[in-house]
């Protein structure tokens, strides 16, 4: 066969091979891959090579009353959406999807400054403030831990919280990689701690008044404050767990969303709660340690709220200059005026009995 012959056999090959448009093989539905010993985490993430022996052993992040970190609680963007931290907490619940980050951010800087310790009690939010303490519950096995909001993130689809590799361990979502849980902010004086051989072991005040007591360090939270975690689609981030960094985050001028209102000239003076005292019934806005911020608080509220034809208050109880407004003629009535609230502020005020 001549060369110029095998040039144009060829030649037509090619020009053929051109013109034929490529078809995508018929890709059958797909069963979730199987956990990874470690669990289900993305590539180049995982639980590390050096996980404690004593892992179950760690004990829960115990909630303690810190100073706001100056950077990391002002508003932010991340992958195209705005979030406001909060810089006060009270009443924070949030139902959601948890995660878990691993080696990949390990030894890295958090939002917060502080190293990244995958084997600490420790997590990841979009607004709670930096730093403050949260129990996240398992809503599939009610399994419960206490962390301490260090990080920002996620920002993905339906996620709420990233946890540290530990704190997913204990709450039974490692090898799932992820579960849907309860997250509920807690105030440092909300919970009574038991250490006992290293472990701590916390359980909720249930009435209403020991609750409304323990609101010291962050009064109740403006609901302006609250961004939800924003809606992400899978094949914009390939992650199944992201926590933002100091430099994954921009971020944008802050806002004044605390409690820094001029003191009310015509703020009410501060008064002792009466030992016993059931036929007024108010609720009450806040809590704080000192006065002045009270009064401070007190403006804000009455900016928000207006009149409501209900007399606002400062009442000294139990060591705490707590805000309140009232009287109600029943624990009805204040009930209906706080759900009316709701909406205006963000957070439900809590009944109570001065």
């Amino acid at each position: 066969m001549s060369n110029k012959v095998v040039i144009l056999i060829a030649t037509t090959l090619l020009l053929a091979a051109c013109g034929t448009v490529p078809q995508r093989k018929a890709e059958a539905p797909t069963s979730p891959p199987a956990a990874k010993p470690g669990g289900a985490y993305l590539e180049g993430d995982g639980p590390g090579a050096n996980i404690p022996a004593n892992i179950d052993a760690i004990p829960d992040a115990v909630p303690k009353s810190e100073p706001l970190h100056r950077y990391a609680n002002r508003p932010y963007v991340a992958l195209g959406k705005t979030y406001v931290p909060l810089t006060m907490t009270g009443t924070f619940k949030q139902r959601g999807i948890a995660s878990w980050y691993g080696k990949k951010f390990n030894g890295e800087r958090t939002s917060s400054g502080e190293i990244y310790d995958m084997y600490g009690m420790s997590a990841a939010h979009p607004t709670l403030p930096i730093p403050s303490y949260a129990r996240v519950t398992n809503l599939s096995n009610q399994k419960s831990v206490i962390v301490r909001i260090n990080d920002r993130g996620p920002f993905i689809d339906d996620r709420i919280i990233d946890l540290s590799y530990t704190a997913a361990h204990k709450l039974g979502i490692v090898n799932n990689g992820s579960a849907e849980v309860e997250v509920e902010s807690i105030p440092p004086n909300s919970i009574i701690n038991t250490i006992t051989a290293g472990t701590v072991q916390s359980r909720p005040l249930n009435n209403e008044s020991s609750a409304s007591a323990a609101v010291a360090a962050f009064p109740a939270a403006a609901a302006s404050a609250v961004i939800s975690a924003p809606a992400v689609s899978s094949s914009a981030v390939a992650a199944s767990a992201v926590a933002a960094t100091a430099s994954a985050v921009a971020a944008v001028p802050a806002v004044a969303n605390t409690a820094t209102a001029d003191p009310d000239p015509a703020a009410p003076p501060l008064a002792t709660a009466p030992k016993s005292s059931n036929t007024n019934v108010y609720l009450q806005l806040g809590a704080f340690k000192t006065q002045d911020a009270a009064v401070a608080y007190l403006a804000k509220m009455r900016s928000k709220l207006g009149s409501l034809g209900k007399q606002f208050k400062l009442t000294n109880k139990d060591g705490l200059v707590r805000v309140h407004i009232g009287p109600y003629a029943s624990q009805s009535e204040a009930r209906s005026s706080a759900d009316s609230m709701e909406s205006k502020l963000g957070f439900k005020p809590i009944v109570n009995l001065p």
